[in-house]
């Protein structure tokens, strides 16, 4: 019944044809459950196994990297070779993809744990009414019409419709569906709001809330999906993941990438198809085959096959710096998500605040001998820990608060006119409450008072254990006083009060709303000697407008303590004793902002990043929490910024946009609402980080582009999230952005040496086939350069250090490419000239090297002749290792000193020298020593086919590798002026714009 929260208690029991007196029958209870089905959360398809590795798979560059690996197997086949080598090359590139799949296969196994652990929020068992007797049944067995009773402590099994009231208030806890920072308040009456929320459904107990004070009777009128919770599971259902913007640019690189690959791999078999009949191929089709593993070679040589691991292993890096930095990352591409961010939607309770009520202010009248004059005092301390201070208006600390007979009072009424309890958890290191956050407060007010009568007080509570310490003073109180009789909290009167006898003098202690309390009062206590006087209607008048201060202005839930004197030997209340009370004081209490969180926003908004404060809290109370934040001073108001979530809904596309383009605060709002405001900011292109810790906030955290749960909150919201605060600090957001900036730049820096490397290696191979010299590498040399050298370097290129003015740059763009044109232009020109130097490298062997046989450059182009000739030299001398040795040391040596050019983009070697990343030197050293091993440890030189150099021929190496940085040190100057052009440029279209224009800009 989706609407029974606008339909009376009548139509309801009527609607599921139920007595409340008797709830169902038997035959009732089968035919519900055929109808409207379980009350459980249905398990959702999983992804079978087989499916999730073959998605892995998916992609035009791994689809390339199998066929070149599966047509290397067949050509070995043909050909009939054997031994490790024939098939070292397909089996390696397998095993690498393999690892690769099976990375991507644990990652989306992890993403299901959040819809199981939605399953916790249900409630275990139900106190059910059916044919006419209570009984305690599984709640997973209630129907819709079951008439189920819940009281204090009570996890709601359902969604319930009340009926029937058994005490003077319930209040519901359901912070985890809606965000409120307060219980709720629930009643029997129909709500009428057009539109309602579930904050709107004061009649609606929501399946998975807790009930904190009350009993009630309520009608079943939604199981397993048909509930607020259902609507979420549906919710995270229904949220594809999206790609990371990395992950978009590196797709699309790729595809372009396989594009050229295949147009060259095609241009080089056609090119030679001329030298298909040569004789050393032994046949036409022989010939084909030959320059076709020449293609696969190509294929294999162009496609960084460690790209997705080096990509992988410098995002595990910055995972672990994140990590001390007390954000947990449990998707890695989420870390280089950060950097793009240019919307925060914070969620308000337990993110921005503690999520802990605290009191804040005192007022107490402190003397009437000369006017009405009332003392206000300021509490610190913002979480349930019994740790702050009392100051005095003049921001003096009190050094015996309960030497003050206001305070002292006030500390009495806190501690025993409380039905709540304080405790420490040990496991969880922390101070937690069972009951009313309100009441709580008042707990933690007490402790902070302190006791009378000791010197030393309160630095000695400080020596106790921090389980004594919770409640040490409350307890003290507890024991000197004897609970006689309680009035309980009703919404008429709007207070409660609590009889205690002590040494048979009798007093009650009231507590509630200030203007009950006040118009029941007939006289106050002074703060300055601790004497009664009567309530006149000045000081009356005195201590409304300092209320109206506190609940306006300052939006502070207010409460006003009293006492009064009760003959002796009185056992009970009535009503009728709630009156001629003595006012002892006010207290003004709020969920505190964190300290740290101003500090973080502005440097948000310094990096470009927007804060919208998302809430289910009412907006004056969240507009004055922003305030006090100080992050939105440069808001004169919250006019055209603020919005509730049904505001929102009524306004046109249009000024839907618009409002979305100011918007910094959006409040009354449920889970949908938060979902909704994610896709509508990332159809604006903004790239979107939500955080928040609630059930309620999974959803948009699973939507989101990076989803931020806080480390206390709820399990579901962590198993949404994409990256997890340990220390809920917002602050930690601030340090984890620029950590997402950074390592993107290191990501792209890689990226760009690894495709600057395949480049070289690609030009290496087409400019031999073009000459028609002889094979320059072999497949298995390609692949050890590819996975070795270059991916050592790659990954340490990851740690490279932070810019200093990271966080004063704009976000960039979404759409920006990993490499652009002119970078691309730069990394061909570098390219080339490493495909060049391995070449000259093997063409040098042949006709320079002293030690190699000195041919004409005419006989090393006809070598597929020599057979069919005369010559003066072995046919042999072709099967030599040495000069694919030094072409292999060519582009290894080459690849090294690039290695380095990438230190930074544009910074020239002597401002960013190779020293500032020790990490990158250690990997050439270790990169050079693996090389120097396969050249002269017999075993692998055989495997790699290659041989023992000479100096003479190490000296050659290095003169054809040290130019690389010159080339690329020459290219960067060209950047950095360019750069400087280009913003001229802007400067320039600028000032040609009317003034008004700019300013709009």
């Amino acid at each position: 019944m989706e609407d029974a929260y606008a339909r009376s208690v009548s139509e309801v029991l009527d609607f599921f044809e139920v007595d409340p007196s008797r709830g169902l029958g038997d035959s009732q209870v089968a035919r519900h459950a055929r109808l409207f089905g379980k009350n459980v959360l249905p398990e959702e398809e999983r992804t079978s196994f087989w499916k999730l590795v073959l998605k892995q798979f998916d992609d035009l560059l791994v689809k390339i990297l199998i066929a070149a690996a599966l047509v290397s197997f067949v050509l070995a086949l043909v050909n009939g070779e054997t031994g490790l080598t024939a098939f070292l090359e397909p089996s390696v590139i397998l095993m690498i993809l393999a690892a690769n799949a099976a990375v991507g296969v644990i990652t989306e196994t992890n993403a299901e744990k959040a819809l199981e652990e939605l399953r916790a929020y249900q409630a275990d068992v139900a106190t059910v009414l059916r044919n006419g007797c209570f009984s305690i049944l599984p709640a997973t067995e209630l129907v819709p019409g079951d008439i189920v009773e819940v009281s204090v402590g009570c996890k709601v099994p359902a969604d319930l419709r009340m009926v029937e009231m058994l005490s003077d208030q319930l209040r519901v806890d359901q912070a985890i569906l809606t965000g409120e920072s307060c219980s709720v308040e629930k009643d029997l009456v129909c709500t009428v709001t057009t539109n309602a929320v579930y904050q709107d459904k004061t009649n609606i107990l929501f399946s998975g809330t807790v009930v904190v004070s009350g009993r009630a009777r309520a009608i079943v009128v939604g199981v397993g999906a048909n509930t607020a919770m259902g609507s979420i599971r549906d919710s995270m259902l229904q949220t594809a993941d999206e790609a990371t913007p990395l992950k978009k640019k590196l797709d699309e690189f790729g595809t372009f990438l396989a594009k050229v690959i295949a147009g060259i791999c095609v241009l080089v078999w056609v090119v030679n198809i001329g030298h298909f009949r040569d004789p050393a191929h032994g046949g036409f089709l022989q010939g084909a085959i030959h320059y076709f593993k020449i293609a696969v070679a190509l294929a294999v040589a162009a496609i960084p096959e460690g790209l997705p691991a080096v990509v992988t292993t410098c995002l595990a890096l910055g995972t672990k710096r994140m990590a001390r930095l007390n954000a947990i990352v449990r998707s890695l591409p989420s870390v280089e998500t950060l950097g793009c961010t240019t919307v925060i939607c914070s969620d308000k309770t337990g993110t921005l605040t503690t999520n802990m009520m605290s009191v804040s202010k005192i007022c107490v009248v402190h003397s009437v001998h000369h006017g009405a004059m009332l003392a206000e005092y300021n509490v610190s301390g913002t979480t349930y820990a019994p740790e702050g201070f009392i100051f005095d208006n003049g921001g003096m600390q009190l050094e015996f608060p309960a030497q003050h007979p206001c305070l002292l009072q006030i500390a009495m009424c806190s501690a025993l006119c409380n039905e709540s309890v304080l405790q420490y958890n040990p496991d969880k290191g922390d101070y937690e409450k069972i009951g009313e956050s309100t009441e709580v407060a008042l707990r933690v007010l007490a402790e902070k008072v302190g006791l009378p009568g000791f010197d030393s007080m309160p630095s000695a509570l400080n020596v106790l254990s921090k389980h004594e310490r919770a409640s040490y003073c409350n307890h003290y109180w507890e024991n000197q006083f004897k609970k006689v009789s309680v009035l309980e909290f009703s919404r008429d009167r709007k207070l409660m009060s609590v009889l205690y006898s002590r040494k048979n003098m009798e007093v009650m202690f009231s507590k509630g709303a200030p203007e009950s309390i006040i118009s029941r009062c007939t006289s106050i206590l002074c703060n300055d000697d601790g004497s009664t006087v009567p309530l006149t209607t000045t000081i009356q008048a005195e201590l409304e407008a300092r209320l109206r201060s506190f609940a306006g202005k300052e939006t502070l839930r207010c409460l006003a303590l009293a006492l009064k004197r009760m003959p002796s030997g009185q056992q009970t209340l009535s009503l009728d004793d709630e009156k001629d009370l003595t006012f002892i004081g006010m207290v003004g209490m709020l969920d505190p902002p964190r300290e740290e969180v101003k500090n973080a926003m502005l440097s948000c908004m310094s990096a470009g990043i927007r804060v919208i404060v998302v809430t289910g809290d009412n907006r004056s109370t969240a507009e004055s929490l922003c305030r006090k934040i100080g992050a939105f001073d440069h808001l004169v108001d919250f006019s055209g910024h603020s919005y509730t979530a049904s505001e929102f809904e009524e306004l046109s596309p249009l000024q839907q946009t618009l409002a979305l383009q100011r918007m910094a605060l959006f409040t009354r709002v449920e889970p949908s609402h938060k979902r909704m405001l994610v896709e509508a900011l990332q159809h604006q292109n903004e790239v979107v980080a939500m955080t928040g810790d609630g059930v309620n906030d999974a959803p948009a955290l699973k939507k989101a582009d990076i989803g931020i749960a806080m480390g206390s909150g709820t399990a579901v919201a962590k198993s949404a999230s994409d990256m997890v605060l340990a220390d809920d600090n917002f602050a930690s957001i601030v340090a984890a952005v620029a950590e997402g900036r950074a390592i993107y730049n290191n990501t792209k820096q890689f990226i760009r040496y690894m495709i600057s490397s395949n480049i070289g290696e690609v030009v290496c191979i087409f400019v031999a086939a073009v000459l028609g010299i002889p094979d320059t590498l072999a497949p298995v040399q390609l692949l050890w350069v590819n996975l070795v050298t270059d991916g050592l370097p790659a990954t340490a290129i990851g740690f490279n250090k932070q810019d200093s003015d990271v966080m004063r740059a704009k976000p960039r763009k979404v759409g920006e490419a990993v490499v652009t044109g002119w970078l691309f232009f730069r990394y061909l020109v570098i390219g080339a000239y490493v495909g060049l130097a391995t070449v000259a490298g093997f063409i040098w062997w042949f006709v320079y090297a002293d030690s190699g046989p000195k041919l004409p450059y005419s006989e090393l182009m006809n070598f597929d002749t020599c057979s069919t000739r005369e010559t003066m030299y072995p046919c042999s001398v072709f099967d030599d290792r040495h000069p694919s040795t030094v072409s292999m040391t060519v582009l290894v040596v080459v690849e090294m000193f690039n290695a380095l050019n990438n230190l930074s983009e544009n910074q020239s070697l002597l401002v960013i020298p190779p020293w500032s990343n020790l990490w990158l030197v250690a990997s050439i050293i270790l990169t050079m020593l693996l090389h120097i091993l396969i050249l002269y440890v017999h075993p692998l030189s055989v495997l790699f086919s290659v041989t023992p150099l000479s100096w003479a021929e190490w000296t050659v190496v290095l003169y054809l590798s040290f130019p690389v940085i010159i080339i690329d040190e020459v290219l960067k100057f060209f950047s950095r002026n360019s750069c400087g052009m280009r913003f001229k440029f802007r400067l320039r279209r600028a000032e040609l714009l009317p003034k008004r224009e700019i300013r709009d800009k």
